[in-house]
């Protein structure tokens, strides 16, 4: 009984290293695990971006082109077809795995470019054209920023919505406000 009591201390010392191990090991790999989601997320959160981005940047690049009288109706109307449908596809990965600000900016951008896209359907020219244009890159400057921030990127800002304006050779100052409150 004796040899036993002497031994206590020891295999108390060894039972409780192995509780800690155990226990650190879990916390450790429960950690990692978090880890890798967040990664894992991130990068599908990127690509859902990216591929919004892109498509809702085709839908614009359409509409404002056949705005401005550059391309062929018929053959534009069709791809503007096609890309909405794109877009459409982009926009439902957006909203599963965006964050709130991302979603709402991606829908004022998404927004915006329906105005000029209507513009474009309308097949009629219009005053406003050059201001639904600068909305819509003030919305994709939006999403930039929110997607930016949602996904920690740094690296200060990716704004060209006043550069894009400044290259329609307008007199004007980029328009502020909504067309009401002019």
């Amino acid at each position: 009984m004796d040899g036993i009591a002497a031994q206590l201390p020891a295999l108390l010392g060894v039972l409780v290293g192995t509780i800690g191990t155990i226990v650190a090991t879990s916390l450790a790999d429960r950690s990692r695990w978090r880890r890798n989601q967040t990664v894992r997320w991130d990068e599908r959160r990127l690509d859902a971006y990216v591929e919004f981005a892109r498509a809702l940047k085709e839908t614009h690049t359409i509409a404002s082109r056949l705005t401005g009288g550059h391309l062929d109706r018929d053959a534009a109307l069709a791809e503007l077809a096609e890309a909405d449908f794109r877009h459409t596809l982009a926009w439902e990965n957006v909203l599963l795995l965006g964050d709130a600000p991302t979603v709402a900016a991606a829908r004022a951008w998404r927004d915006s470019v329906w105005q000029v896209e209507r513009l474009a359907r309308d097949g009629q020219a219009d005053a406003d054209r050059p201001t639904l244009l600068h909305r819509a890159n003030e919305a994709r400057d939006g999403f930039y920023r929110a997607a930016r921030g949602g996904l920690g990127v740094g690296g200060g800002s990716v704004a060209q919505a006043d550069l894009l304006f400044s290259r329609l050779n307008l007199p004007t100052t980029p328009p502020t406000g909504t067309l009401a409150e002019r």
